[in-house]
């Protein structure tokens, strides 16, 4: 690229994304989120049961597995 090219891009970024005027949001988030988190409390799912016995099975079939399991947690 030459230094027209650099000048045009500059000039195409420059008017594709205007500038942000406020750098932070207008409130705090942090409240909203333990207030969130007491009302719905982070319990683990089927889904998440269903995948340690599939590892449990899996492990159980195939022992030698086990060494890249653990690696991979």
């Amino acid at each position: 690229m030459n230094p027209h090219d650099d000048e045009r891009m500059r000039q195409l970024l420059h008017h594709a994304l205007p500038p942000i005027s406020e750098l932070e949001p207008t409130r705090d988030l942090w409240p909203a989120l333990l207030r969130k988190l007491d009302v719905h409390p982070a319990i683990p799912s089927w889904i998440d049961w269903a995948l340690v016995g599939g590892l449990i099975v899996f492990a159980a079939c195939a022992p030698a597995s086990v060494p890249v399991l653990l690696y991979y947690l």
